[in-house]
């Protein structure tokens, strides 16, 4: 399975865990976004919205993360764990990735595209909104082990990949106690945890070049 993205990338990097998880073998193709290479003709006739991460399995082209980790898990899952067939697990599971898409990682975006794009601060009125994301991850957590259901699912994957996104830019987790928590035993219970730390390194060198650029 061709399986074309950045390090870096959060969405990139949940499919890395979830694939993990599964036992599936990724042939990585590495897209420099950066530098344009996703608006070349042959990625565009794969997918013309040009988006990573981006999978071919066995001629199937398919984008959008959380898309993929569906499809991932429903092809290739030995059981329905990590993407419950009951009716009612498997729409809390979905709203919880509609929460990452459209809530928490969005916040992400906002507040930190301007220092990506245009080498400047976030908007304030941005970084409330991350504020509010994490506070209603925290009631989502509020006696729970993982953010949805009994055990760990590809929301619990997903939004793992997103907070710690925020982690490496230095985001803290202590005004939000049922996130650290469960951010704790997230990286000890996902596979490919330690491959998604690995990518995340490669963003934080970035993310505190870019902070001393701003300083200067």
């Amino acid at each position: 399975m061709d399986f074309f993205y950045m390090p870096g990338s959060a969405p990139c990097r949940s499919v890395i865990m979830t694939a993990k998880a599964l036992g599936v073998e990724l042939n990585k193709k590495l897209l420099n976004v950066m530098e344009g290479e996703q608006l070349k003709p042959e990625f565009l006739k794969i997918n013309p919205q040009h988006t990573i991460p981006t999978i071919v399995d066995d001629g199937f082209a398919l984008w959008e993360s959380r898309a993929i980790l569906i499809y991932l898990v429903e092809k290739y899952g030995k059981d329905d764990s990590l993407y419950p067939k009951n009716p009612k697990e498997q729409a809390l599971v979905n709203q919880r990735l509609y929460f990452d898409m459209g809530v928490l990682f969005k916040s992400f975006y906002d507040y930190y595209s301007p220092l990506f794009r245009l080498n400047k601060p976030g908007d304030p009125e941005d970084y409330k909104k991350v504020e509010s994301a994490f506070s209603l991850l925290d009631t989502f957590l509020e006696g729970q082990q993982y953010v949805a259901g009994s055990n760990l699912t590809i929301a619990d994957i997903a939004i793992l990949a997103s907070v710690s996104t925020f982690v490496a830019m230095n985001f803290e987790l202590k005004n939000y106690p049922n996130v650290a928590k469960w951010y704790e035993n997230a990286q000890k219970v996902t596979p490919g945890w330690n491959e998604n730390w690995e990518g995340l390194l490669q963003m934080k060198e970035w993310f505190e070049a870019k902070m001393k650029h701003l300083k200067a």
